[in-house]
């Protein structure tokens, strides 16, 4: 069966509005990336601000996770979703406001980064909650590869479109973000409602179920624990701007095309598993595919030429995808439905928010032992935490399939 046969089922409407939502919002924030990392560096120079950045994301998701979650289980996903995107795009207006007037420093863009990762605490968790209630179960791996498929296709459009927005003006890049963000509230607003995508009562209302969930089932916390560390490690795309500037000689626009390449890598992916769905051995697929992940990172961060540097990051977009479809498969087959919104909101602590808090690492060591040996460390760590993680987690290393609970 291939994923045509998912837009035929009844919940074929809500699930094409979810995904260009989706798209949407997440054009809208690589678009951000771009354009907020560029200017922070031109306005100082400096690494350990681009870390800020990335920072500014991970706190707020920190301290709210938990109670995002609660509120996926207990309120309408859709309405929290809509109005998440509707904050991001009057903070996206500010921007535009600071451009226009020439107030926007670097302390206004950390604020606004703060109030934008706020919002996405809560729109993470909610989104992918949502996504089991708009396709049947035993379509829910290819819906999810559908669903990376739209992220990495907005995450190839939004840093090449931003990169060339932002050369024509702060202000023009900065509206164009407010009105996807608009567009994606909108989008979701259209989901009808239904019997299906309210969410149940449940016994447990506990603040802190999903942690002990995760917590007592070994797979779903191994396959999550393992994203975190590997992605928190490996990951260099905060220090993008200095690889293109300073590294590579390029521009915004070839910092555009570095920020794309991955997700390029990962588009590919993402629809190659859509219309062929992993079967077999997909524990030990997915511990390979972050190694991958690692060794790309090392060669990103030895190459000096622009074209091998952008191999590299599509060879490294599309490892991470095969991880990111498997393990958001697990989780959400071994979740319960009225416990999807507090785990999907403990995974967007340890996965959605690795990557910024990724970005903050790689702006620190950067400060501390330059940009290269940076990145070097990272890729050189993620090989040793999957070593670790295939011995800490054996579970994990021998799940077979995909589908069943």
């Amino acid at each position: 069966m291939t994923p045509a046969h998912i837009t035929k089922s009844p919940l074929a409407q809500p699930l094409v509005l979810f995904l260009f939502g989706r798209m949407g919002s997440s054009i809208a924030f690589q678009m951000l990336g771009v354009a907020v990392g560029w200017q922070m560096y031109a306005l100082t120079s400096s690494a350990w601000y681009l870390g800020l950045v990335g920072l500014a994301q991970f706190l707020p998701m920190v301290l709210l996770t938990l109670v995002a979650g609660h509120a996926a289980d207990r309120y309408d996903r859709r309405t929290i979703a809509r109005t998440c995107q509707f904050v991001e795009a009057l903070a996206a207006a500010v921007l535009v406001l600071g451009g226009s007037y020439h107030w926007l420093g670097k302390e206004a863009l950390l604020a606004v980064m703060c109030v934008i990762g706020s919002a996405r605490a809560f729109e993470y968790p909610t989104m992918h909650a949502l996504v089991p209630r708009l396709v049947p179960r035993e379509h829910l791996p290819r819906a999810l590869a559908l669903s990376a498929s739209a992220n990495q296709t907005a995450t190839i459009v939004g840093p090449a479109i931003g990169g060339l927005l932002y050369a024509a003006g702060v202000t023009t890049v900065y509206s164009t973000i407010s009105v996807l963000f608009l567009a994606a509230c909108i989008l979701i607003s259209c989901i009808r409602p239904s019997d299906t995508l309210t969410t149940e009562a449940t016994a447990d209302r506990s603040l802190f179920a999903g942690i002990s969930f995760i917590k007592q089932h070994p797979v779903v916390l191994g396959a999550i624990s393992l994203d975190l560390f590997a992605v928190l490690l490996g990951g260099a795309t905060a220090l993008l701007p200095i690889y293109a500037r300073d590294i590579l000689i390029t521009g915004p626009w070839g910092l555009g095309l570095l920020r794309s390449a991955p997700a390029a890598g990962a588009l590919g992916m993402s629809l190659w598993l859509a219309r062929r769905p992993l079967k077999r051995r997909v524990g030990r697929i997915m511990f390979g595919a972050v190694a991958v992940f690692g060794v790309a990172t090392i060669v990103f961060a030895l190459s000096r030429s622009f074209f091998l540097s952008m191999a590299a990051l599509v060879v490294l977009g599309a490892a991470d995808v095969i991880s990111v479809v498997i393990r958001s498969s697990l989780v959400q087959i071994e979740t319960p439905d009225e416990m999807r919104g507090r785990v999907s909101a403990v995974n967007s602590l340890f996965i959605g928010t690795s990557n910024q808090l990724g970005e903050f690492e790689s702006g620190a060591t950067a400060a501390l032992f330059g940009t290269v040996p940076s990145v070097l460390i990272g890729g050189i760590g993620t090989l040793l935490v999957v070593g670790l993680w295939i011995r800490l987690f054996p579970q994990l290393a021998q799940v077979d399939t995909l589908g069943k609970r």
